[in-house]
């Protein structure tokens, strides 16, 4: 099912470049249309909002009432309201022991410097709707807003016929503040932007379609972005300790969430790729969504059988995955040798599923390789700081002639002056 490769320091790195080109494809045509609608909406205003909603989802754009969410959580499994209130939890925990404080203190030459830490005004939050319905994000992204103190959260979720209740429910555990049916690009041109009655907002983060992603990626600048995320991917790395019916089952636990999903496992061992291959297989026959395993496992699948554990921490900061298990004897030892990833779960029993629902740390991760430069969505992205800074005359003092030396080596007089006229007798 999963094809296997034996490393030679050229076929990984044909592999790794085919998983890059397809992290590298955009469409053009997309993100042309999507540029239409952001100009329309930004000129026109909710007229234009309105005009795509009918358009593409056949409904006026409208805001749920509390009411609905409360029906919503009433109407919700029992057992899935504890689990999602147990995230819940755990989400608020951990983003809570990352809240960057406000702080000031002396500087080496006595004047108060210092910053204050304060969460965004206001922040959007972008929901899938109809069989991309994930609860799960909701509260991913909205516990850490709520933790960092933004005044206001903000979700958009397509107004489809029956609105999921779970994502509703989740929305009120997660003290989401409003909740408006809109979705597309639509709904974020109109947070960009701000709408009549719907609002501008500071950042908007999210999972979306092509359109959605699209839309983010033109909006960043006028407002904050999370990430423009791609497709699902993880990583597993495993020696002959590791039981090929677990890294079977994670991998394949990515390749379910669409035909674009990449899963990978590096190992120094063929036995144990060749035996993960035949659990694959066996694994898919009695899975729901098997055609689209298949598919992401036949395009963007790989079992790479390197000559040792070193050379596939190589690779896995090669690819910079989204999710890297490390399924070894000893994974601590290789943890040091890891440089570029969403999340890392360590060990037989942290799969990822762990991570995506209750573990705590945020499953919003950076993908298609950016996790070089990308962190994971945690309350830290729901801040924003001022630098403080307060001099009386006497520590001023101490350093007015190195400012002035500097305003005249840039040439800037006027710099110089606003400290001289301080010191004029």
């Amino acid at each position: 099912m999963i094809q296997i490769v034996i490393a030679d320091g050229q076929a990984e790195q044909r592999q790794i470049a085919a998983l890059k080109a397809r992290a590298a494809q955009a469409n053009g045509e997309i993100t042309r249309r999507v540029a239409d609608i952001l100009e329309d909406v930004r000129i026109r205003g909710y007229e234009a909002v309105r005009e795509y909603s009918l358009r593409f989802d056949r409904s006026e754009p409208y805001e749920i009432p509390a009411s609905r969410l409360k029906e919503a959580y009433a109407a919700c499994d029992p057992a899935l309201i504890a689990a999602m209130e147990h995230a819940a939890r755990n989400i608020r925990d951990y983003n809570e022991k990352l809240l960057t404080r406000s702080n000031r203190w002396t500087s080496p030459d006595g004047g108060q410097v210092g910053r204050i830490v304060r969460g965004l005004t206001r922040v959007g939050i972008y929901v899938p709707g109809g069989t991309a319905a994930y609860p799960s994000s909701v509260l991913m992204n909205a516990v850490p807003a709520q933790v960092a103190g933004v005044e206001e959260i903000v979700m958009v979720t397509p107004p489809t016929e029956n609105l999921n209740d779970a994502v509703l429910a989740a929305a009120k555990i997660a003290g989401v503040h409003r909740v408006i049916a809109l979705g597309g690009a639509q709904a974020v041109a109109a947070l960009t932007y701000g709408a009549d009655w719907i609002p501008q907002v500071d950042k908007l983060v999210g999972p979306g379609n092509a359109y959605v992603a699209a839309a983010k990626r033109l909006a960043y600048g006028t407002l904050d972005i999370d990430m423009v995320a791609g497709p699902s991917e993880v990583l597993v790395i495993a020696d002959r300790s590791a039981d090929p019916k677990f890294v079977a089952a994670d991998l394949l636990s990515q390749a379910e969430h669409d035909r674009l999903a990449s899963a990978w496992l590096l190992t120094d061992s063929l036995e144990l790729a060749q035996a993960v291959d035949g659990e694959m297989a066996r694994q898919t026959g009695y899975l729901s969504r098997s055609e689209i395993m298949e598919e992401s496992v036949a395009r963007f699948g790989a079992a790479i059988v390197c000559p040792d554990l070193h050379r596939c921490a190589e690779l896995a900061n090669l690819v910079a995955p989204e999710h890297l298990e490390i399924v070894t004897e000893d994974p601590e030892a290789l943890l040091p040798e890891i440089k570029n990833a969403g999340a890392v779960f360590l060990g037989a029993w942290s799969p990822e599923p762990l991570g995506d629902y209750l573990a705590g740390p945020d499953h919003v991760l950076p993908t298609s390789g950016t996790a070089r430069f990308f962190s994971p969505l945690s309350v830290e992205a729901f801040l924003k700081s001022m630098s403080v800074i307060r001099f009386d005359q006497p520590s001023l003092a101490g350093l007015k002639d190195e400012i002035i030396t500097f305003a005249q080596a840039e040439r800037l007089t006027a710099h110089a002056n606003s400290i001289q006229v301080r010191f004029e007798q």
